[in-house]
């Protein structure tokens, strides 16, 4: 199974084929690709006006028709334009550089499309803020179905995702009928976090991930003993080290091992292997706060599991896809090894047989996404039929 591709690179096809598997309509999205392929010949970076310019035009035409379905009191069909505007608003948003002009517009946009999307679809997804030692950790919560009190899992971000990004990719809504309620965070460093609250990446996970733990906690809904983590990406470095470090987590997983993240960047100023984001470098110094290069390299030398993975005493899950054009499937391997102190480990490696073989499964993330609810579910007491 192969990556959608539309365009001469990499970068840009991993933000069509994400936004595809987010509810994108493909006949949209041709719309709105075909006016720019050749701007994206230039390379991931050059362009990126371009590709915003003709993904907020839709995200606004969406708007205008989603207005005219709410006049007519037509709420749930409002809503589902909605869903898909704010998605190609945020799809827009991720593409441009820390400080292009109308990012943050954009980014308001979307934030507030969402929203409303979300009252009138009436929609299982409650915005919160989990309070951390500084500012806020917003987040989406997806409550299960059925009787309470509920098993729940944290679900975090990768280096350039969004909590709204996380709960499109649908495991919020596999796990909720699977009995297994779901916190979607934008932890420092990622999403509204890093945009409105300028918190940058604390690559110590277990510092503010032990903070959704302590909110869950007090939700009458949720059973204490019952709580989980995972993350997708670079959340699949965090994910790993919160479950290490704060042993209230009952069970984890994760989608696409980032086991040395430190690594992966020298292989990246090596070229070896595609970067998630255009602009990279740039983003990367955003999102940690730092100043200059060798500040963020400094920043990130410690982001490497090896030594860290032993504190894991619960199930922990490895997914990777076979083919993953960022992060090595090696990472997959060593992070599964490693897990000597869980009393049920497992590596699932997804492969051409079945589809999810790229990066977070953009190829397909049905599999990533159903394999890991399964996961949950049997480890924190949900169901699965």
């Amino acid at each position: 199974m192969a990556l959608f591709e539309m365009f001469p690179n990499y970068i840009w096809n991993l933000s069509v084929a994400i936004a595809m598997e987010s509810g994108g309509r493909i006949g949209e999205i041709v719309d709105m690709c075909q006016p720019i392929k050749d701007a994206a010949a230039g390379g991931g970076d050059a362009g990126t006006p371009a590709f915003m310019k003709q993904w907020a035009a839709m995200g606004d035409k969406l708007i205008e028709l989603a207005a005219e379905d709410e006049a007519k009191g037509r709420a749930f069909s409002a809503s589902e334009k909605l869903e898909r505007a704010s998605l190609y608003l945020f799809t827009a948003e991720r593409m441009q550089g820390h400080g292009h002009p109308g990012r943050k517009e954009t980014y308001r946009k979307a934030r507030e499309t969402f929203d409303k999307s979300t009252a009138l679809g009436r929609i299982n997804r409650e915005r919160v803020e989990v309070p951390l030692g500084t500012g806020t950790m917003p987040a989406l919560y997806t409550r299960a179905e059925g009787p309470g009190p509920h098993p729940v899992v944290v679900y975090c971000n990768g280096l350039d995702s969004c909590k709204e990004l996380l709960y499109w990719s649908r495991l919020p809504q596999a796990l909720a009928r699977r009995g297994v309620s779901t916190l979607c965070v934008d932890q420092p460093g990622s999403g509204e976090a890093l945009r409105l609250q300028n918190l940058p990446v604390d690559p110590h996970s277990e510092s503010w991930a032990s903070k959704a733990v302590d909110w869950l906690e007090r939700q009458p809904d949720v059973d204490p003993d019952r709580i989980g983590m995972t993350g997708i990406s670079l959340g699949g470095h965090f994910a790993p080290r919160a479950v290490a470090y704060e042993p209230r987590f009952a069970s984890g997983a994760v989608w696409g091992a980032n086991h040395n993240w430190a690594e992966v960047q020298q292989k990246r100023l090596k070229r070896e292997g595609e970067n998630p984001v255009p602009h990279y470098w740039a983003h990367v110094m955003w999102a940690f706060g730092a100043s200059d290069m060798d500040d963020f390299l400094a920043k990130a030398e410690g982001m490497n599991l090896n030594g860290h993975m032993g504190g894991v005493k619960v199930p922990f899950l490895v997914t990777h896809g076979a083919e993953d054009r960022q992060i090595s499937v090696q990472y997959a391997h060593e992070c599964y090894e490693q897990l000597v102190n869980s009393p049920r480990r497992e590596l699932k490696l997804f492969t051409a047989r079945e589809g999810g073989v790229e990066h977070v499964g953009a190829d397909n993330m049905s599999y990533g996404r159903d394999y890991i609810a399964d996961w949950f579910a049997e480890t924190l007491g949900g169901r699965t039929a």
